[in-house]
Order: structure tokens, then sequence, then C-alpha cells
């Protein structure tokens, strides 16, 4: 499930495990685990249920490996390392940048749970997604689901790294940004004015007229990919860490893909 490719970008980054203090089984190798962690995330399966037969080590080995590499902030790194050679390559689109949302169901509530804006019984969640002119990531986040969306703009482009790979310093900052209705707030377009981005946002009670239909599908289409993997449909996690780890590793393989297409 991790290919020798993928697995030269993400060894280097993983943290030097501590010594044993009582002596016991060998340690699952982290390959090993992180195999399991994919498996989990693909197919949404619960942790316990983890099927011994694979090799992958139980289910708590694989969920104590996630926590870990999350609070290392492996994912963040891997995200820049790759988001560096789509740079290198100049396939990364700067000229736009565009940001959405999408809710999802909370089963059991927790940090970053509110009531839903569709059923104020149920808690859920809200993925925010910042990508690029092609659909490329550039920053993901989590909130609770009663969260307004332009609450979330200026956070999650703060979010996006410096992204080195070409002579000069490190960009970070689109040229324009693409957002509907849910970002429409004129102090937000003033802020982002005095970033330098140009907002195309759609205004509320009048037709777009910026072509956002044509430009907004691919942050759409990005979300689609990010609840592909099951265990990102629904948060089954009380910690809002953990759901986040898989967020964030989900972020990267979807990275990864366009690195493997375009470089």
């Amino acid at each position: 499930m991790v290919s020798d490719e993928l697995w030269s970008l993400i060894e280097p980054l993983l943290p030097e495990p501590g010594p044993k203090l009582v002596a016991g089984r060998p340690r699952v190798p982290d390959r090993q685990a992180l195999c399991g962690i994919l498996f989990v995330l693909h197919t949404g399966i619960q942790w316990e249920y983890l099927p011994q037969e694979l090799g992958f080590g139980s289910g708590m080995t694989c969920w104590r490996r996630l926590a870990a590499w999350n609070e290392a902030g492996v994912w963040e790194k891997l995200h820049l390392v790759l988001l560096r050679k789509l740079r290198s390559a100049k396939k990364l689109d700067w000229s736009r940048a565009v940001i959405d949302s999408s809710h999802v169901r909370a089963a059991p509530p927790g940090p970053k749970s509110g009531p839903s804006p569709v059923d104020r019984a149920r808690p859920g969640s809200k993925h925010h997604v910042l990508v690029d002119g092609q659909g490329i990531p550039l920053a993901v986040s989590l909130t609770g689901g009663n969260r307004n969306d332009v609450t979330q703009l200026l956070p999650l482009l703060d979010q996006v790294p410096p992204v080195a790979g070409v002579v000069g310093r490190p960009r970070r900052r689109p040229d324009m940004l693409f957002a509907d209705r849910g970002y429409d707030h004129d102090k937000y377009r003033r802020l982002l004015w005095k970033r330098g981005i140009r907002p195309a946002i759609a205004e509320r009670g009048r037709p777009h007229g910026t072509g956002l239909g044509i430009s907004r599908w691919v942050v759409e289409r990005t979300i689609s990919w990010l609840h592909g993997f099951r265990r990102l449909r629904i948060r089954w996690e009380r910690r809002d860490d953990i759901h986040e780890a898989f967020l964030g590793l989900a972020t990267c393989l979807i990275t990864h893909r366009h690195v493997q297409r375009l470089c």
C-alpha cells in the first residue's frame, strides 16, 4: 500500500523511536504501521477490527503511531516537500486559488464539532480547503460545523507554507482568490487587497459575473477526492487531532498523485 517512491519521502521525516523501557515483542516497523493507517483511512474500518493477518500490527499500535507522527508534524513536512517538487517543475498555478468548505457529520461530539446548520440536533465538523488553479491542495483545516466559512478565509491563507523550489523567495500567496457567496464580506475583500490578492467573491443576490462556476469546480473536485477516503466522510474520532491527522495524510496522498502525474 506504500510505494517505494512515497516511502522514500516519508521515512526521513519520521521521528526516531524512543528506547524500549521493558522487554517484549519487537516494535512493528514504521512502514507496516503506515500501511495499517492507510488501510483504515481508505476503508473506514474501526481500529480494533484491523485484520491481524495483514501484518500491519494491532489497531492500537497504528493509532499510537498516527498520533505521534501527527504531533511531530510529519504530514505538514511531507506536504511541503511535495509542493516544492511541484513548484520546481513549475506545475503550481499561483495565478489563482479557490477556497471552499464541506460539512461532515461527527458521530461522537468532541472538540472542533458543533451543531449542523441543517439539523441542529446533530453535531458536525467542517473541512476547509484551499487549492491552486488546478485543484492541488495548498492548505486544509478542521472547524466546528457551526463556524461561518468566511471566518476561516485568512487563517487558511496563513496556513499555506512557504514553497521554495525555484530561484527567489519562497512563495505562499496566490495572485487571485475565487470564493462563493459564503465568503461575501467587504471587510475580507479589503484585507485580501492589502495582502496583494485580488478577490473574486460572489455577491449575495447578484449573478456571479466572474466565471466562478468555471473556476470553482477544482476545489469541489478536491473535496470529493478527500471524501473518497471513507474515514473522512464521517468524523468517527472524538479527538480532533486524530481526525486532523487523517485529513493531513489524505492531503499529502492527493498532492503526491499530482506529483506523479505532473512531474
